[in-house]
């Protein structure tokens, strides 16, 4: 616990800059107090997995039959306009250029990289991050000081999926400063991509991770002082 108070504490109140965070996982509502919380703290925040689908609606842009929130589509704007206007410097948001869809999820589905504006896509769903979001990503993050990572780019679990965000996964493992990766699906795509040796910490807070992330105070941690 004194590890995850230490790393995480640091991330938020004083971290080496540059400090990107790199947030995916299926939905924005997950991630909302997170996203909040971080942007007025981060140099970079780069999004992908399912949630960014919600953005990208919230955009205009085609998403077949992506995941999306459309109760959330308006929060999407509000924290894209945040993104734009909270900070006396520009926060640099990313969301994927480019992704790999396909008609369904399952191994061996027959997938094609697309641009995100391609209404190509078609009645097929975005299900992975493509080469040059991952080019991108991995460019954000190479001189990197603090890098925060939770949630997946793609459904990874699926190797057809997976490219992105084992790229991700291996350039967070080159950078040269304090890693963080929280989530057990982060988690276990670093474990995937062979690199869990070269982060700097790996939490196991789970959902308190990400409460404290997002500004929460955990009441198992406020009594600590007092203790």
């Amino acid at each position: 616990m004194e590890r995850e108070l230490r790393y995480l504490g640091e991330a938020l109140g004083n971290p080496t800059r540059p400090f990107v965070a790199v947030l995916g996982g299926a939905k924005v509502s997950d991630k909302i107090e997170v996203i909040d919380n971080l942007i007025p703290r981060v140099d970079r925040l780069l999004i992908g997995g399912a949630m960014a689908y919600t953005f990208f609606k919230a955009m205009g842009k085609p998403v077949g039959k992506s995941l999306v929130e459309d109760d959330k589509l308006a929060l999407a704007r509000q924290i894209m306009a945040k993104a734009d206007n909270v900070r006396p410097t520009p926060l640099k948001f990313m969301l994927p250029v480019d992704h790999i869809v396909a008609p369904r999820l399952e191994a061996g589905a027959p997938s094609e990289t697309l641009l995100v504006d391609d209404a190509a896509i078609g009645d097929r769903m975005g299900l992975d991050i493509g080469h040059a979001t991952a080019k991108a990503y991995a460019a954000a993050l190479r001189d990197a000081k603090t890098v925060v990572w939770n949630g997946p780019m793609g459904v990874f679990e699926i190797d057809d999926f997976a490219r992105g965000t084992m790229a991700v996964a291996r350039a967070i493992a080159e950078v040269h400063g304090t890693t963080i990766i929280g989530g057990g699906d982060s988690i276990a795509a670093v474990k995937k991509a062979g690199v869990t040796d070269r982060i700097t910490h790996i939490s196991t807070g789970g959902g308190a991770s990400l409460e404290f992330l997002g500004g929460q105070t955990l009441p198992g941690v406020a009594v600590l002082p007092q203790a």
